[in-house]
């Protein structure tokens, strides 16, 4: 969904003990309004079959570093679809990229003193993401972006070369009227910024919960969710008063694991789920292990979404000098020197998948 003029930037970041350097490039289809991100080649040995997703944090993946390269137009991002293929252009087993992350350097969260995650998809992330054209995530030319990939290749033989196809979709600026303004909202049962949000899951149901306070009031428009196998559920209640406001729900295989979490629209064109500035809320992961065994670090639970602030002057601005902030940017600048994951943020945006960073 994209393409015409190319703004090419060749990285130097090794990877996978290939002797290609993978390079990213850029390209942009102002008919079409579609930004198209090309990066590889990637070089994926075999790996033995992942029996969950705590393997992961175990170093069963191919970890890259962290790509980094300027958004280049002006308007909002509403959307994406990932292709993967061969040197050859044919198609790859999707299953083979575990998650993809795309962190924007320009913007930080709201909860969290952290980097914003403009967007993140996994293998259960199919087809494509997108919002309608009335909304979208506001972007300016010269914002600093990075996005990092850990794969994790169980085809059974060597993938010498796989490029890795991002289109994004875009709304120009000139649009009338304009979008209303959208930004990702991340909300963690178990995050430590620049650490690992990973959890023990024991026997039977159990449940996990964070609590926070939202800094300026709005609307959030829609919600999708991650979890490991064994997950049942993540919801989000009013920590005040006890009540559900939204959850999303995994469906699982007969032996419960993962197969993919619902999402919910409040309504994309109405005015969606209010949430107060200063009011205590709670995100709430649920897990039920029919093993018996206690899954040590193998759980992960949270809830990403799209919200409209009733002020985007009140978002919280970048302090480059909180250590909080600092010790995320230093997890992000160790991703891939090694040949497992780096322990991280978990979080995805606009879609959602398996983010570890």
């Amino acid at each position: 969904m994209l393409w015409s003029s190319i703004l090419a930037a060749t990285l130097g970041v090794a990877f996978g003990g290939g002797n290609t350097d993978p390079r990213v490039t850029i390209a942009i289809d102002s008919s079409r309004h579609e930004l198209t991100i090309t990066s590889g080649p990637f070089v994926l040995p075999n790996m033995p079959p992942m029996e969950d997703h705590a393997m992961m944090d175990l170093g069963m993946s191919h970890d890259t570093p962290v790509q980094s390269f300027e958004w280049p137009v002006d308007g909002w991002f509403r959307g994406f679809r990932v292709d993967l293929t061969d040197a050859e252009g044919h198609p790859v087993p999707r299953h083979v990229m575990h998650h993809l992350i795309m962190v924007n350097f320009s913007r930080r969260q709201l909860l969290y003193s952290a980097a914003e995650r403009l967007m993140g998809a996994g293998t259960e992330t199919d087809g494509e993401i997108s919002v309608p054209k009335t909304i979208g995530v506001p972007m300016k030319p010269g914002m600093r972006l990075g996005m990092y990939v850990a794969w994790h290749n169980d085809t059974g033989k060597d993938l010498p070369a796989v490029f890795l196809k991002l289109t994004m979709l875009w709304t120009p600026r000139n649009q009338n009227p304009p979008p209303v303004n959208a930004l990702p909202i991340y909300m963690d049962v178990n995050l430590t910024v620049g650490g690992s949000n990973t959890f023990d899951v024991p026997p039977g149901h159990s449940i996990k919960s964070h609590e926070f306070t939202l800094p300026v009031g709005g609307r959030l428009l829609g919600v999708g969710g991650h979890m490991h196998d064994y997950g049942s559920r993540v919801r989000l209640e009013d920590a005040e008063t006890g009540k559900v406001l939204t959850q999303v729900v995994a469906e699982r295989s007969p032996d419960g694991k993962l197969v993919k979490v619902s999402r919910k629209l409040f309504g994309v064109s109405g005015s969606g789920l209010k949430l107060k500035a200063g009011h205590r809320y709670r995100v709430v992961g649920e897990y039920d292990n029919p093993t018996g065994e206690l899954r040590v670090k193998g759980a992960m639970a949270h809830m990403v979404g799209l919200f409209v602030p009733d002020d985007m002057k009140k978002w919280p601005a970048i302090d480059p000098g909180d250590p909080t902030y600092r010790r995320d940017l230093a997890s992000l600048q160790v991703r891939g020197g090694t040949a497992g994951s780096m322990p991280g943020m978990q979080h995805g945006q606009m879609g959602s998948g398996h983010e570890h960073q």
